[in-house]
């Protein structure tokens, strides 16, 4: 298998957590949560997908202080196009932080 094949089944698996999240996330607490965000930017720290790490990083701090149900929801929007991002510059990881820091502003 290439490295791009094996960055796409990484891509693909981190999608499949996101979704199972989106759907638990209605009906789920903050701390139940975060042991699968925290999963899913370790996986992204091994790949080299740097945006998803920076995204992971800034939901576990919306899940810290609390934040769940429809609210969990757009977070997850971002995590998944920081996932399917082609760029993993520190541009591209700035873009995604500026982002996740005008949601955490709220």
């Amino acid at each position: 298998m290439t490295m791009a094949a094996d960055l796409e089944s990484v891509k693909a698996d981190l999608a499949a957590r996101i979704a199972a999240i989106d759907v638990r996330a209605p009906y789920s607490r903050a701390c139940e949560l975060a042991p699968d965000v925290d999963a899913i930017r370790a996986i992204a720290h091994r790949a080299g997908l740097n945006p998803a790490v920076t995204v992971a990083h800034f939901l576990d701090s919306a899940l810290s202080r609390g934040e769940h149900g429809a609210l969990v929801h757009g977070w997850l929007a971002v995590l998944r196009d920081a996932v399917v991002s082609d760029r993993q510059d520190l541009a591209a990881c700035d873009s995604f932080a500026a982002a996740c820091s005008v949601r955490l502003a709220g």
